[in-house]
């Protein structure tokens, strides 16, 4: 809708984590060299939490696609599985067959596998997304997975990301030597006022946009203390407002334009006041098009006295 009136080449704050505009802030930037020096180091069991919506998607994309060829990945984006469908799932992502196998004959082609690649001099690394919603068994199976290990390496270096939530179960007693094996972990952050108002920006640039600044640091700072810094929230913010810019035809977003982006988004306006940013255009192009038929009636009407 308005990408051409910015002159934008992408959409600058879409849901969708794309890393062709990460920016590396500290938050983000900080979890990936956790991850790379515990992978280095040959640990075990690594973790990433984060609330929802503070980028943890877009660290596991950008740590995925920066494994080199000396690692084989094992991706796991659905946790709600048995124990056996967790083994069942590594199998086919270590490309194995396994149809009609028994689960003692599965764990056997599995550990097979992981020597292989281990003689071959490759690492496997297994990602579990959204760990927190795992069963206490399938926490279990991961945790014995974990155990595999010739006498020099681990076999399977397992990586948990997950939300806060993932944290609380670990907590629990039942869970106290997978807890005690974790020995690199990092939690999320939001973001600063700071770096909320160098993401806007940099986030405009990064997708053509060459005019003056869009967000001031004033309207930044409207959108950080609205999300509390949370990026998918200012992604939201921002997308509402750049809609509204266009709506109303102006290229520099404003405290008020941000106003009404809020009260659209995290509701802190009343019902009562609160409408739609699609019909709220729509109100706007509606009284374009009067002011335009006002306006041609007007010298119709002058030409044909």
């Amino acid at each position: 809708m308005y990408q051409d009136f910015f002159g934008l080449e992408q959409q600058p704050f879409s849901l969708t984590p794309n890393t062709s505009l990460y920016y590396g802030l500290p938050p983000h930037e900080e979890a990936l060299e956790v991850l790379s020096t515990a992978l280095a180091n040959g640990e075990g069991f690594i973790k990433v939490t984060g609330e929802v919506g503070t980028g943890k998607t877009m660290v596991l994309r950008l740590f995925m696609s920066r494994l080199t060829e000396n690692y084989e990945l094992v991706y796991i984006p659905n946790p709600v599985l048995t124990p056996a469908e967790l083994k069942l799932s590594i199998a086919k992502e270590l490309q194995l067959a396994v149809d009609n196998v028994s689960n003692l004959s599965l764990n056997d082609i599995i550990n097979n596998r992981l020597l292989e690649i281990n003689k071959s001099g490759r690492k496997v690394v297994m990602i579990v997304d959204e760990a927190q919603a795992l069963s206490d068994e399938t926490l279990e199976a991961i945790r014995l997975l974990g155990n595999l290990e010739t006498e020099q390496d681990k076999m399977l270096h397992i990586i948990l990301f997950g939300q806060p939530e993932l944290d609380y179960k670990l907590l629990q007693n039942n869970f106290r030597q997978l807890r005690q094996r974790i020995s690199f972990s990092y939690a999320l952050r939001p973001l600063t006022e700071h770096e909320t108002y160098s993401y806007l920006n940099y986030r405009m640039k990064a997708s053509g946009f060459k005019g003056i600044e869009v967000f001031s640091r004033n309207v930044a700072h409207r959108i950080y203390k609205a999300s509390h810094g949370i990026p998918r929230i200012i992604n939201v913010i921002a997308n509402k407002s750049l809609m509204l810019c266009y709506g109303y035809g102006i290229f520099t977003v404003s405290k008020k334009v941000v106003s009404e982006a809020v009260s659209d988004t995290v509701g802190i306006a009343s019902s009562g006041r609160k409408h739609g940013i699609l019909r709220r255009l729509g109100i706007i192009g509606l009284m374009f098009t009067i002011m335009l038929l006002t306006v041609g009636g007007f010298y119709v009407f002058g030409a044909s006295r």
